[in-house]
């Protein structure tokens, strides 16, 4: 018993020395993966993309100005040459398109929901890759930390292995036993120092730093009461399903603007240039005028736009209906794994507790003669190995409880309680949303675009 004490005193007194007066939590640990993420910041980018489809589609209805310079020589016989240079201004714009141009705008703002939606996605991710690799690094510490108070008490056995021979109460085979258990062992804390290795580099990756000392986990999360509230929380708040929703929108009205195209559009038009040189001498001309085209026979083009418009829209609706599918499945497998690894905490515990009980009668039974060398040896390995599969399994609930919130749309910065400003989608889609030219919404694009480092 006092063995197995001392043990754990060499595992806890490592862990304790080691931790500084900041340590790292996994709350600072998902503030920095959030504030450091490419891919947060790639698909930001891309949201932008999109809020800018919504002033095209705006700028698509005003008028269009150019101004045109021209100039001319013309040869002739007899000395007929001439030449010509000519100024224009001239303006065209769509009247009226039939609902065309709003469905346009209707459908790019729904586009934009639905990418503000896969951003949301995104940042689950990256912050599920935070608290993996958080939860990595923190079991890889305890290993070594176990390795490290193994090898140390394999010693201390090697040691006594080696008294007890020369008073000749074992022989050379169980000396020779404990040196290739310490050799054993100390293979072992090679293996779990580059587990150690590998979890920084995953931490890196996964926030931008190398971490510090990591403080225990907190508690669970609250996630829900039963399996059917999860799902239903999913099946109303995950981002893939509201991304799914805002595309069958997209695609529903895209589908109606194809149709429109059918029924023409009336344009005007209004020129004013001035010509210098030519026979005529110098000529000022304006002109203004309306026109209505609808088209009569594209040989079959427009049919086929509106069935490839019906069709997108179908695969949308599927879509809908299979990732509200896919996300209730990943519902029921995460809520599985919570109760798999809470179990797995129960078994892990109690096989500690045997280990444990094993591993101090084995001993005292060996100071007896009732017990060889190698049956103590064995005993502290299957001790070490209970605490390791404890290690892991309280790991694995905390990494299972996280993925289930992730499952059920709720693993964000807001309803994780970071307390950190987020990146605010609606800044930048309603400085461009009307399509800004100038003064005053131009200025409050350079605003948003300064807040964001872009300008």
């Amino acid at each position: 018993m006092a063995r197995i004490s001392r043990l754990a005193g060499v595992t806890a007194a490592f862990l304790v020395a080691a931790l500084p007066l900041q340590a790292q939590s996994l709350a600072d640990t998902l503030i920095a993966a959030y504030r450091n993420s490419n891919l947060l910041e790639q698909n930001r980018a891309l949201l932008r993309a999109a809020d800018e489809d919504v002033a095209i589609a705006v700028a698509s209805m005003r008028p269009v100005v150019n101004f045109v310079a021209d100039a001319q020589q013309r040869f002739g016989t007899g000395g007929q040459d001439s030449f010509t240079l000519g100024f224009n201004l001239a303006a065209d714009i769509t009247i009226i398109d039939f609902g065309r141009g709003k469905l346009a705008q209707e459908a790019a703002k729904a586009q934009v929901l639905a990418t503000r939606q896969a951003l949301v996605d995104v940042e689950q991710r990256v912050l599920l890759n935070a608290i993996s690799a958080y939860l990595d690094m923190r079991t890889a510490t305890e290993a070594v930390a176990l390795q490290q108070a193994t090898q140390r008490v394999i010693t201390q056995e090697l040691s006594a292995a080696r008294e007890r021979f020369e008073l000749g109460e074992i022989t050379r085979t169980d000396v020779s036993l404990a040196e290739a258990r310490l050799a054993a062992a100390r293979s072992l804390l090679s293996a779990a120092q580059g587990d150690l290795a590998a979890a920084r580099e995953g931490y890196k990756l996964a926030t931008g730093a190398y971490p510090g000392q990591l403080r225990p986990p907190p508690a669970l999360p609250r996630t829900a009461a039963s399996l059917q509230t999860a799902q239903d929380i999913a099946r109303r708040t995950h981002p893939n399903v509201l991304q799914a929703q805002f595309d069958v929108t997209a695609a529903e009205l895209n589908s109606e603007r194809v149709f429109a195209q059918r029924h023409g559009s009336v344009t005007g038009s209004a020129s004013v240039g001035r010509q210098f040189g030519g026979q005529a001498g110098d000529t000022t001309t304006a002109t203004a005028g309306v026109r209505y085209a609808r088209p009569l026979f594209q040989g079959g083009q427009l049919n086929a736009l509106h069935r490839q418009a019906n069709a997108r829209r179908d695969a949308a609706r599927a879509g809908l209906h299979q990732t509200v599918a896919q996300v209730l499945q990943n519902v029921g497998v995460a809520w599985a794994n919570v109760d798999v690894s809470s179990a797995r905490i129960a078994a892990s515990q109690q096989q500690v507790r045997a280990s444990e009980s094993a591993f101090e009668g084995t001993r005292e039974e060996a100071r007896l003669g009732a017990r060889t060398t190698l049956d103590v040896l064995n005993a502290e390995t299957d001790l070490l190995d209970a605490r390791t599969q404890l290690l892991q399994a309280q790991a694995a609930q905390q990494l299972a409880t996280y993925n289930l919130l992730s499952a059920m749309g709720l693993l964000t910065v807001d309803h994780l309680g970071l307390g950190i400003p987020t990146y605010d989608a609606e800044a930048y889609y309603n400085a461009v949303r009307n399509a800004p030219v100038s003064s005053p919404q131009g200025e409050a694009l350079d605003r948003v675009l300064r807040a964001l480092g872009r300008e």
